[in-house]
């Protein structure tokens, strides 16, 4: 029997012990959901692209079986996603980010060329609150090969997104109408590019994807919108820039840049609720790093390294996404390959301890998500071509399984809708 399927085994009983002795079914059967009857929808991003697409350095592979954005109802007492219609596309929109309303959706359309020149694209969308249905209002060029990560700033005036083909990042305005237009700001990365062995990389690990040019991965801003942070997983660094909102600019900040160790390749980061631990995860080297945060710098300190694998793993990972609890208790780490999800504790001083995993039941898990009432955990099993759901147990952070699937090509990322009550 392998290693892996050994951890897999036990760590099963421990997250069942970890959910209750209650059988599941039952829990959510008599479970008291005042807010029932309030529709929430879920929108599922993923690779849509024909082969002919995707780049040949592109890992993710098989790519195409997605049909664009998937749209789901989803059942607040039991999680259950219901099919509610589809927005197609075959640019592959891998990440989906909504304004603060909920009125509007951006996607990064993980494409590398528009015609004949070398670029990705970004979409904006209008959201029928009522129905969930999306309306397509521009799609205009991303700055770079390749858009991988959007996410809305603060203020809501600007999409900050990350282009991982092109190693660049870009600001585009958000106009009064929710239209994108066109960047105010393009930054190229540049640097040394790191070792395609990772540092900390597991023992007998193949885990080479992104060391052959810079790759921006990932684009947010900090909670204050002060300053903008970004990820380029082939320098091995977390680059910090402050913000101007006026301008939609970014410039670098007094430590613009703390550097991981070489190869590890971060890829994601999450900031604690407080705003002031900031963690990231990194993709070759399978760990999780805490860093404090100034706000009022930006400067990033790093305090804690821990792997994201159990004890004594040794092969080849892929580290994937990274995921905060609400209340702030619980971290949730992503591996693929090993296809689990970490589960740790934060302490008093944003310290994490490694609690154990939970297996995901699919194939590479690119990202999962935890659905606003905190209750239940979708892992976008990439080659499974599936989204399982589990249930979370929000005393002790385990996970559980719940025996439900749902089909969708190639899942990039899911995030929910919780329309406006009038």
């Amino acid at each position: 029997m392998k290693q892996s399927d050994t951890t897999r085994r036990n760590f099963l009983k421990t997250s069942i012990a970890l959910a209750g002795a209650v059988p599941l079914m039952s829990r959510l059967a008599s479970a008291q959901t005042g807010d029932s009857d309030r529709p929430l929808f879920a929108y599922v991003g993923t690779f849509s692209s024909p082969l002919t697409d995707v780049l040949p350095t592109q890992v993710d592979l098989p790519p195409g079986n997605g049909r664009g954005i998937h749209i789901f109802k989803v059942n607040r007492s039991t999680g259950v996603l219901d099919p509610a219609g589809e927005f197609p596309m075959g640019t592959s929109p891998s990440c989906l980010a909504l304004n603060a309303t909920g009125t509007r959706m951006y996607s990064a359309n993980e494409t590398d060329r528009v015609g004949t020149t070398k670029e990705g694209t970004v979409s904006a969308f209008a959201v029928n609150q009522q129905t969930g249905q999306l309306e397509l209002l521009n799609t205009i060029r991303s700055g770079g090969a390749g858009p991988t990560y959007v996410s809305v700033h603060p203020k809501g005036k600007f999409l900050l997104v990350a282009n991982y083909f092109g190693g660049s990042v870009a600001v585009l305005p958000i106009l009064a109408d929710g239209k994108l237009g066109e960047p105010t700001d393009v930054k190229n990365d540049a640097g040394k590019i790191g070792p395609t062995k990772a540092v900390n990389a597991p023992p007998g690990s193949f885990a080479i994807s992104g060391h052959d040019r810079t790759h921006a991965h990932m684009i947010q801003a900090d909670p204050s919108g002060r300053f903008v942070l970004h990820i380029d997983l082939g320098l091995d660094q977390i680059l910090v820039s402050k913000f101007d909102e006026k301008k939609g600019t970014l410039t670098p900040a007094a430590t613009p840049y703390v550097s991981l160790p070489p190869g590890d390749g971060p890829r994601h980061f999450n900031f604690h609720p407080n705003g002031k631990w900031f963690y990231s995860i990194q993709e070759e080297g399978s760990t999780v790093v805490l860093f404090d945060y100034d706000g009022e710098t930006g400067r990033l300190t790093e305090r804690q390294t821990i792997s994201t694998l159990p004890k004594g793993f040794a092969g080849s990972n892929f580290c994937s996404e990274i995921l905060v609890s609400a209340d702030g208790k619980f971290l949730y780490a992503g591996n693929r390959l090993h296809d689990s999800i970490g589960i740790f504790s934060i302490g008093a001083q944003g310290e994490l301890t490694y609690l154990g995993e939970e297996w995901t039941r699919g194939d590479y898990p690119r990202s999962f998500n935890v659905d606003p009432s905190g209750k239940f955990l979708y892992s976008c099993n990439q080659r499974g071509d599936n989204v399982a759901l589990f249930e979370v147990n929000q005393q002790t952070g385990g996970l559980q399984f719940t025996g439900h699937y749902t089909a969708v090509g190639n899942p990039s990322i899911i995030i929910f809708l919780e329309p406006n009550q009038k």
